[in-house]
């Protein structure tokens, strides 16, 4: 895990850590208790050259290697985000996706408390009134080759420079986005 520096998405090293970082900035400015959003990732450049019109009306810029991410229309509300994504299918033009959720998360410490035999609903309602939850928005994003990038931000440490990346953060949700390339 690396922390992000105060220069933000434009100094990160990868590509598709820029476009984490770019998702992760665009959720913070809607603020917390948002609904999860999902991304499809756009080669920059293929797009420019496919669609100039749009990438000048977006203002896409002269970076090589790059990703662009583009919002998907709302998720239906109610319905489980794996049961969801199993629906998923891209379209050859779309290089990965992403997607940014809201969780209540504990700290490794407190594992050794949760009671055992909850179901989900009871373990949520649980970890919402345990003293040492913590509030965290997890931006995950997929190539459809398979590299991954992650980015989790505390809503108790909301600023950009106090933002946790790396590839292996959130494996279940980037597993379950990898899986929309299949098939």
């Amino acid at each position: 895990m690396s922390n992000v520096s105060p220069s933000g998405p434009a100094m990160a090293a990868s590509p598709l850590t820029r476009a984490v970082l770019e998702i992760d900035e665009y959720a913070a400015g809607l603020g917390w208790d948002q609904p999860a959003r999902l991304f499809a990732l756009v080669d920059t450049a293929r797009l420019r050259a496919q669609e100039p019109r749009l990438a000048s009306q977006l203002g896409l810029g002269g970076d090589a290697a790059s990703y662009t991410p583009i919002e998907q229309d709302k998720l239906p509300r109610g319905k489980p985000l794996d049961e969801f994504l199993g629906t998923v299918a891209w379209p050859d033009a779309v290089a990965g996706c992403a997607m940014t959720v809201e969780r209540l998360m504990l700290p490794p410490s407190a594992e050794a408390q949760v009671p055992q035999g909850l179901s989900e609903k009871q373990l949520a309602t649980w970890v919402a009134g345990h003293p040492d939850r913590q509030e965290v928005r997890m931006t995950v994003a997929v190539l459809r080759g398979g590299a991954r990038e992650a980015a989790i931000r505390l809503r108790e440490k909301d600023s950009a420079t106090e933002v946790l990346t790396g590839p292996d953060l959130v494996p279940g949700l980037a597993e379950a986005l990898a899986a929309t390339f299949e098939g």
